[in-house]
Formats: C-alpha cells, sequence, structure tokens
C-alpha cells in the first residue's frame, strides 16, 4: 500500500512537471557559469562553462527583454552577427556587496555566478553591464558564446531530488516560477520541508499584492537531503555539511544567512522549472538574506518565518532595499548619497521629482515628518538588549520576544504619528540615519510589519508582469 501510494505520487509529480513546463516551442535553457574576482578598487570575469540544463526554458518567450531598469548588474544577450537584443535580466551579486565591505579593502575574492537564458538559434554575445553613480549602464565584460560548441556541457547526473508541485496554475511560460530549496533536511526531515515550504508559500499569498496575483504563480519545492539537521553557523562553532552549503554569518553578520556555493545551487536548481529561488534553511535561529535576481534565503523554523519570508522575497523578487537603518550591517558607508537604483529608497535630491510622486498628496511635505528621534532612542536601547542575548548565546525564544516588544512598541509610537498612513519621504532608510528616504513610515521592509508600502507593492506587480501573462491558464 505504502509502496504504491508512493508511485502514484511519483507519477503526478512528474506529470504537474511536464504539465507546468509544457509550451509550443520553447527552447533549451542555457547557463553560463563565470568567475566574478576582485577587490574594493577593481573587478575581473573569467568563462567557466556553457550549460545546457535538463529542462525547457520556463519563461515567456514574448517578454524576453527587462523594461524595469533594476539591479547593479545587468546581463544582455546579442546576437553576433546583427548585434540584436534578444534577451536581457537586471540583478546584483553576492560580489557587489562584500565589494561594499572592510574585506574588500584588504583582499581579493571570486565568487562563481550563472546568468541563463534560452538557447539562440546561432553564436551569440553575452554581456554583464553594470550600473554607474549616474544610474547608467555600461558593459564590463563581454564574451562570445556557441551554444553548438563541442565544450558545452549537454549531459549532467540525474537529479538528486524530484521537485515536488506545490501550486501549480498553468503552463510555467505564462507564470511566474518559484522554487523553494530545503537545505540542512536530512532524510527523515523531508516531509518536514514539504509541510513548511507548503506554510510559507500560502503565507506568501496572504499578503498583497501576491495574494492578488497568486494564480500568476507556480511553486515547486526540492530539498536535497543531507547527513545532518541544520546549516552551519560558525559564530556558534556550528558546522554542517548540506548541499547547498548555506550558513550564517555572511561577511559577519550573525543573522545574514546566504550560499556562497554559485555551482551547487544551479546544479540542484536545474532540475525544477524556476525563475526565483528561496531556500529554507532548517534553522530555527533568526536570519536570511535576498539577493536581486540570485536568491533569498529563510530561517524556516524562526517564530518569524512568514516574515523573513516575504522580506527576503522582498529584495530577491522585486529588487526593494532595506528600509531600516538602526540595524548593525557588514557594509561600509561611503558617505555618499547617489540616488538609489532600488524603487523603494531616494536621496531626494529632487523633492519635487521624487521616484513615487504618483503617490504623494499635494501638500504632503518632503521631507516629512515622523517620531525619528523617539524611534532611534527606543532602537539604541532594543539593539543593545539584541546583541547581548547574541552574545551569551541565550534561548531564541528570548530573541523572539524581544522582536515582538520591540515590533508593539513601534507601531504604537506610529500609530500616534500624524503621518501614519502618508506616503511622502521619511528620512532614515537603506542602512543610513540621514541622506536617504523611504516612502512611507512603515513596511515590511522597514520593520517586522505584515504589509508592503504602496511603493513597494507597485515594484513587486511590476515584476510579476514582466514573468506572467494575466489570465493565461
Amino acid at each position: 500500500m505504502q509502496q504504491s501510494a508512493l508511485i502514484r505520487r511519483a507519477g503526478g509529480v512528474l506529470l504537474a512537471l511536464l504539465s507546468a513546463i509544457a509550451a509550443a516551442a520553447q527552447p533549451a535553457t542555457v547557463r553560463v557559469d563565470y568567475l566574478h574576482s576582485g577587490n574594493a578598487l577593481a573587478e575581473n570575469y573569467a568563462m567557466d562553462r556553457v550549460v545546457i540544463e535538463p529542462l525547457p526554458w520556463p519563461g515567456d518567450m514574448t517578454r524576453t527583454v527587462d523594461d524595469t531598469d533594476r539591479g547593479v548588474n545587468k546581463v544582455e544577450v546579442v546576437d553576433a552577427k546583427t548585434g540584436k537584443l534578444l534577451y536581457s535580466r537586471g540583478f546584483s551579486t553576492i560580489f557587489g556587496e562584500w565589494k561594499s565591505t572592510e574585506e574588500a579593502s584588504k583582499a581579493t575574492r571570486g565568487f562563481g555566478e550563472s546568468v541563463r537564458f534560452p538557447k539562440p538559434d546561432a553564436p551569440v554575445k553575452v554581456r554583464i553591464l553594470k550600473r554607474d553613480e549616474r544610474n547608467q549602464f555600461s558593459i564590463v565584460w563581454s564574451v562570445d558564446v556557441d551554444t553548438d560548441a563541442l565544450d558545452v556541457v549537454r549531459k549532467q547526473p540525474a537529479a538528486p531530488a524530484r521537485p515536488i508541485p506545490l501550486r501549480v496554475s498553468g503552463p510555467s511560460p505564462q507564470k511566474v516560477d518559484l522554487l523553494i530549496l530545503g537545505d540542512g533536511y536530512t532524510k527523515a526531515e523531508l516531509g518536514k520541508f514539504e509541510k513548511t515550504a507548503k506554510k510559507l508559500a500560502d503565507y506568501l499569498f496572504t499578503v498583497s499584492p501576491f495574494k492578488e496575483r497568486a494564480k500568476d504563480f507556480n511553486v515547486w519545492g526540492l530539498a536535497v537531503p543531507t547527513e545532518e539537521s541544520g546549516v552551519s553557523r560558525p559564530s556558534t562553532n556550528t558546522h554542517h555539511s548540506s548541499a547547498l552549503n548555506a550558513r550564517y554569518d555572511i561577511f559577519g553578520s550573525e543573522r545574514y544567512v546566504l550560499t556562497t556555493d554559485n555551482r551547487a545551487l544551479r546544479d540542484i536548481a536545474q532540475h525544477a522549472p524556476y525563475e526565483f529561488i528561496e531556500i529554507l534553511v532548517n534553522n530555527d535561529t533568526y536570519g536570511g538574506g535576498g539577493i536581486y535576481g540570485q536568491f533569498s534565503t529563510a530561517a524556516a523554523n524562526s517564530d518569524w518565518a512568514n516574515y523573513l519570508f516575504v522580506h527576503e522575497f522582498g529584495h530577491h523578487f522585486a529588487g526593494l532595499a532595506d528600509e531600516y537603518y538602526t540595524s548593525p550591517v557588514a557594509y561600509q558607508s561611503s558617505g555618499e548619497r547617489a540616488e538609489p537604483w532600488e524603487p523603494n529608497v531616494t536621496a531626494l535630491h529632487d523633492p519635487a521629482n521624487v521616484k513615487w510622486k504618483k503617490y504623494v498628496k499635494a501638500g504632503t511635505p518632503l521631507p516629512t515628518q515622523w517620531p525619528k528621534d523617539e524611534y532611534e532612542a527606543h532602537s539604541r536601547e532594543y539593539q543593545k538588549v539584541r546583541a547581548q542575548l547574541r552574545k551569551e548565546n541565550r534561548p531564541e525564544s528570548e530573541m523572539s520576544k524581544l522582536f515582538r516588544e520591540d515590533l508593539a512598541w513601534t507601531n504604537a509610537l506610529f500609530s500616534k504619528a500624524p503621518h501614519a498612513k502618508t506616503v511622502g519621504a521619511f528620512e532614515g532608510a537603506n542602512y543610513e540615519a540621514k541622506g536617504y528616504y523611504r516612502p512611507q513610515q512603515q513596511c515590511l521592509m522597514f520593520d517586522r510589519s505584515e504589509a508592503f508600502c504602496s511603493v513597494c507593492a507597485e515594484a513587486v506587480e511590476q515584476t510579476i508582469d514582466l514573468y506572467s501573462r494575466p489570465g493565461k491558464q
């Protein structure tokens, strides 16, 4: 009976998978793996390999050019003979974040990266562009790619695990494909992973505008079992081997969770249709991370897993900036206040033409007043307690209690403010107390509240529109 059920389930998975990726004449998926290295002053690129992934291209072939203008970088695929633009997408990188840390001023490091695109019919040039201080892109690396060349990888090992269809709304080319990967789950915990992945995906679609656009998504789950439960947390001398090599303490920040093993990530993810990835780490310690166009992470067993899942996905999916500024981060401030590319923060160089002007009602003061001094005084004390709890390695329940108390205090303070629901320009954002502004006083990109502000919600919708065809099944 049990074996029969497993066979039926495996068959159902396969049928759902085939249904979701089926589309007329979808090309193969090409992946270019390369090395991005350098330091605070210079950066270099080198080709690693070209791979034909096992599954067809999951994207809409009518929306191959990115018009959202987001990301530090952009990939462009152009016909080698005619120069015609065939494909483009904005993205950011772990290298780009590392470059702003203190370590980058003393050392040189390399990070694996990948770009994926639909297989062209002829040789192409793959170009990596980078945004400058004027928010203009220029080419920093270009490589000729013939996807029919002899050294292209066309055959790879079998899938190490089967993808689980958590939500299938229609063929992949007409939907946004989100892949939830598990890391640090043993074979005995795979059921736990599936249950948690479904729970968090379901929660995502209770948050607007994901709620209203739920039918524009497919969601898949996939976890390669590990020998040990959980992922590494070096600051507590916890070291585990895991399939994706995700870990805490990235760039010295105890709550920052990423994987820097791009090859492992891509070799596993390629066995499911995806455009976006969120990694659930099998830990209860608060933490996560998100890189635009790469992936996001969340501590699956944290009391704040719902919030972490959505907040970090906001970074990865829509290129949203962090709007908070009182928590310690690894990045070094340059002191400059160039206009950020992220849609939800501004340097407010021209208040009359703030980037979210259409949401600002006439008469709203820019900058917009809010109880900043009172909030910062409270936050300084709160951060001291938070740091002490981590230093003493106190139970996670104490940290969760502190977070709940802080959010309750913030909600009470903000509810009495004159511009509580106003769209304006509130100073304090992008990790800086001065010189950067956020659209609304409160947003889940600012604190642990449960809703996006109007500007963030619009950015999310724009990304959904780039990857889906609403109303198509």
